[in-house]
């Protein structure tokens, strides 16, 4: 089935085309070290070991995948043994160092997102700034590499995707009959209108925006397009990529420069992905995303916003020190990271707080309400209110947090969850220094962050990689061999009653979620009409938003407006639902050990430790030595393969999250529909009736309830992936492991030699460990004995 697709290499599958194929070639030593030049001396050190570690592991495991596949590629038929080794031998071998570690820079128009790239990247304009207008208009991903040059790609709407979009913004555009002149002139002003009038006129030219659809697809656009739909740039220096990516990556305004050839095609682009050479900043493996702050009216663009967010590891919230104490365009920005949290990847999320040189004297002396000390200049005030700053809002943060997350979620353990950052002042210095800034603290998390994934990373590959060679071998070890074979009937009656035994705990541990999803439901039910209203109704009544909601309803319901922030029928909907479980879906998919059996992966845990005692109880029954090599593979393998039901359990559970807004939006979509034809004398009001009446009759038909049928459907989705996954791949390890007779031992050539040096390399992990630790203690005493910077560098 699909929910088992993502475990590459786990299972002795029918040998491919790839299986013989060359494992991907080593990178040059010069190429490595390049990698680690963001890095101080001590912490360069530790990543090297482990680079070593795992470049030695991979060169162990492509000597053996070369040795199994000499000596079976003139057989007939393969083994399935041999099947199992050279799949998860390739596997391994193709297996990436490290995977990307997203880190979202996630704020509102004008916030400061691009100032604070620049400022991390030392590049002082590199991305586009501007304190009066939105700057950055697409998603731009900016990390290092081992290039010589500055890079950038620029990734353009599909074909297929820009003619929806043109669908779409012609619908928009289509002007109500019999109009007054003070709703035309609303009309025009309407913030839908606006935007789709200024996208049609820049690809297409003046008057673009009077054609219907038939005639834009007959029409030439302005600008040149790449079959490829990419355009890459490339400069030496990096004010030479900047001057070159600037105009595809600026906000376009209707009268700027409307003849360039880049801003000509500027709706298309949906992704920039800048690349610079060897940073001695920035680490490879680490990828700065500046994220708008609402989506985009384009449906894949706003699914690649929403992707984009969800994939983040981290994520900033970005926020102007004159913003940072409230409003409705913060506290979204925040509910959105905390939901990323909760659907997608995100394990740590902080507040950054911009622009923080900015500061009033004489005012902040007159609303001075604490310290006793006498406040003697700027730089005195401004690190005062900072300090401030961080003691209020990381209380504010961390209140919020505890009420939609588990209580032991990691995010909860960190002390700094604010920061106070400067980027004016990190290239200034006139009040602040380098350090008081926060921008060098910033590159220190950034570097912790990867530091400590590639060590786990590492030592899971070299530990994985020894439990597999520990099986080679062992096919190919003709010594005592009766004695160590196993007899696996008893193991294989106590993995399928372990495997029930797991069935019944999943069940339990989902079924926490049941009861605040029926309260949900109940308080949904009687608060949708309250909720919609508040939607549908704005300031100067339907002047202007006539068009906006046209736009949200073309949009089945979401629309993301740069001057109304990001409207979603469905989700606020829902959300009395996802205020009622938050907290409970958040503590299902937590890694904590909770008592009450609330979360999967201690289940997960248990039941590997299950398995785990019991190969030992057998394995000394039946003759194995304590540390049997045949013990030791499969304790490790059980390891690795209920290893990597995390990755899936992770990337199956955005789906299950956004099951009840997806599961009332496809309820509602007659109703935006029917909403989206409507035109004429007092059309507004007549959409507005159409998605009152809809919303009724739905709800009258058991909407609530069907979107709460929806999300147990998908947990029991994932509890039959799960046992599915794990009843296949332990059955045919077992089996494996207990294969005798069939003569596989001697078919396969002496690996002992490869085996030796990877258990050299498993018993130098802990070295390594060790002597990383060593050198931090020994930097951490260095910093504290050395005097600290203090005082402006100048006056």
């Amino acid at each position: 089935m699909a929910e088992t697709e993502d475990f590459v290499g786990q299972e002795p599958h029918p040998v491919d085309d790839d299986l013989f194929k060359e494992p991907t070639k080593k990178r040059r030593r010069s190429d490595r070290d390049q990698r680690f030049r963001a890095f101080p001396s001590v912490e360069q050190s530790a990543l090297k070991e482990y680079e070593k570690l795992e470049s030695r592991t991979r060169r162990v495991l492509s000597n053996t995948y070369q040795k199994l596949i000499q000596s079976v590629f003139l057989d007939d038929s393969i083994p399935n043994g041999v099947k199992y080794l050279i799949n998860r031998l390739l596997a391994l071998i193709e297996k990436p160092s490290l995977d990307p570690i997203y880190i979202g820079l996630f704020g509102s128009t004008g916030a400061g997102k691009s100032s604070l790239i620049n400022a991390i990247i030392q590049q002082a304009m590199f991305l586009p700034v501007s304190g009066e207008s939105i700057c950055t208009s697409c998603i731009v991903q900016v990390s290092s590499g081992c290039c010589e040059q500055y890079e950038a790609k620029i990734h353009l709407l599909s074909d297929q995707e820009w003619k929806e979009e043109l669908k779409n913004l012609t619908k928009l555009l289509h002007r109500p009959e019999a109009l007054g002149r003070e709703e035309e002139d609303a009309w025009d002003r309407a913030d839908a209108v606006e935007e789709a009038i200024w996208k049609l006129q820049m690809f297409y030219g003046n008057g673009a925006a009077r054609k219907n659809y038939e005639e834009l697809l007959r029409a030439k656009p302005k600008g040149k397009i790449p079959t490829s739909r990419v355009i890459t740039l490339k400069a030496e220096e990096a004010g030479e990529l900047s001057l070159k990516l600037d105009p595809y990556i600026r906000t376009q305004r209707r009268g700027w420069d409307e003849g360039s050839a880049e801003t000509q095609i500027w709706p298309l682009i949906k992704l920039v992905e800048v690349t610079l050479p060897k940073s001695e900043l920035i680490p490879a493996g680490v990828v700065l995303v500046d994220i708008p702050g609402t989506g985009d009216f384009n449906s894949k663009r706003d699914e690649m916003w929403r992707k984009t967010i969800d994939k983040c590891s981290v994520i900033w919230l970005i926020s102007d020190i004159e913003r940072v104490s409230g409003g409705r365009a913060h506290e979204d920005l925040l509910n959105e990271s905390i939901k990323a949290c909760q659907r997608g990847f995100c394990r740590d999320v902080a507040l950054v707080v911009t622009k923080t040189d900015k500061l009033h004297l004489s005012e902040y002396l007159r609303e001075r309400k604490v310290g006793s000390q006498a406040i003697q200049s700027q730089r005195e005030a401004v690190l005062e209110r900072n300090e401030m700053i961080k003691l209020q809002r990381n209380k504010v943060l961390k209140e919020k947090l505890k009420r939609k997350l588990p209580a032991d979620s990691r995010v909860l353990e960190d002390s700094e969850l604010v920061y106070t950052v400067s980027a004016q002042e990190y290239w200034q210095q006139a009040l602040l220094t380098e350090e008081e800034t926060e921008i060098p603290k910033l590159r220190e998390y950034i570097r912790r962050r990867l530091l400590d994934k590639k060590r786990r990373m590492a030592t899971k590959y070299v530990t994985e990689a020894f439990g597999l060679l520990l099986l080679t071998d062992s096919f190919s070890c003709t010594d005592n061999l009766p004695n160590e074979y196993l007899h696996v009937s008893g193991l294989r009656r106590f993995v399928e009653e372990e495997i029930e035994l797991l069935e019944k705990a999943i069940d339990q541990c989902f079924a926490h979620i049941v009861q605040p999803l029926q309260e949900g439901v109940r308080s949904a039910r009687s608060s949708y009409r309250q909720i919609l209203g508040a939607c549908l109704v704005r300031s100067r009544g339907n002047q202007g938003f006539h068009q906006t909601l046209k736009a949200v309803c073309l949009k089945n319901g979401i629309y993301a407006s740069r001057t109304l922030g990001r409207i979603d029928l469905n989700e606020a909907i829902t959300q009395p639902i996802y205020e009622q479980i938050d907290p409970v879906f958040g503590g299902i998919f937590r890694s904590g050990k909770p008592t009450d059996g609330s979360a999967l992966m201690p289940h997960i845990d248990a039941f590997k430790h299950s398995l785990q005692e019991k190969m030992t109880e057998i394995g000394i029954r039946n003759g194995w030595k304590y540390d049997s090599y045949k013990k030791r593979f499969l304790i490790q393998e059980i390891s690795a393969i209920l290893g990597g039901l995390e990755g899936h359990i992770l990337r199956k559970k955005r789906r299950i999250y956004e099951s009840l807004s997806t599961s009332v939006q496809n309820d509602l979509k007659p109703c935006y529909e029917e909403a989206a034809q409507i035109t004429g004398k007092k059309a507004c009001e007549r959409m507005k009736d159409v998605l009152r009446r809809g919303l009724d009759q739905q709800v009258a038909e058991g909407m609530f309830e069907r979107a709460q049928e929806r999300m147990q459907h998908q947990f029991h989705h994932l509890k039959n992936g799960i046992t599915e996954k794990v009843k296949g791949s332990i059955t045919t390890m077992v089996t494996l492991a207990s294969s005798q007779g069939d003569g596989l031992h001697k078919e396969l050539a002496d690996v002992k030699s490869e085996y030796k040096e990877l258990e050299k390399l498993h018993r130098s992990l802990r070295e390594v460990a060790e002597n990383a630790l060593l050198r931090r203690g020994m930097q951490d005493f260095l910093l504290r004995m050395s005097p600290s910077k203090s005082g402006p560098p100048k006056t």
